[in-house]
């Protein structure tokens, strides 16, 4: 049932690319002993208390929280760049957030294709959003802060329709 699901615009916070450039294989060790866990795979997400990594690309991540400790760790072999200020954060919670990231999107996000923990990089109604699937009942949606109202507009609207 889809009425209780909720779309809600989350507080910002610091989000960051990380972006490897050389020497990934010593670079990722020296982020594991950095952060206490590994480079999460292709479409995945690891984490601590104070830092959520996220990849969408094969050399770039989403670092989501406290990134200080990655500054020394990168060196050379990579960057830190700040984009907190163009993203805007949705959590879609409920029973219903699955099917309604499939409403004008093009990405199967059923729980065998979309598992706790996975991310991916896709389109909603013409718009590329990267997805986390935080939870079983629950997603982060990071949508670029020039189409975030519209495409919540269009959440909201969705959303009556998956009831019928």
């Amino acid at each position: 049932m889809t009425d209780a699901t909720s779309i809600i615009a989350l507080p910002a916070a610091p989000l960051h690319a990380l972006e490897i450039w050389s020497n990934p294989m010593a670079l990722a060790t020296r982020v594991q002993k950095a952060l206490g866990f590994a480079l999460p795979a292709m479409n995945r997400s690891a984490g601590n208390g104070s830092i959520t990594l996220l990849r969408f690309e094969p050399t770039v991540w989403l670092a989501e929280g406290a990134v200080s400790v990655l500054v020394d760790t990168l060196g050379d072999d990579g960057a830190l760049t700040a984009i907190g200020g163009g993203i805007v954060r949705f959590r879609i919670a409920g029973p219903g957030w699955r099917e309604l990231l499939m409403e004008g999107g093009v990405f199967d996000t059923s729980a065998a294709a979309f598992p706790v923990g996975a991310t991916a990089a896709t389109v909603i109604d013409h718009v590329g959003v990267r997805l986390h699937a935080e939870s079983d009942d629950a997603c982060i949606a990071y949508v670029p802060s020039s189409y975030a109202q519209s495409l919540h507009h269009f959440w909201d609207e969705a959303l009556p329709l998956l009831a019928s």
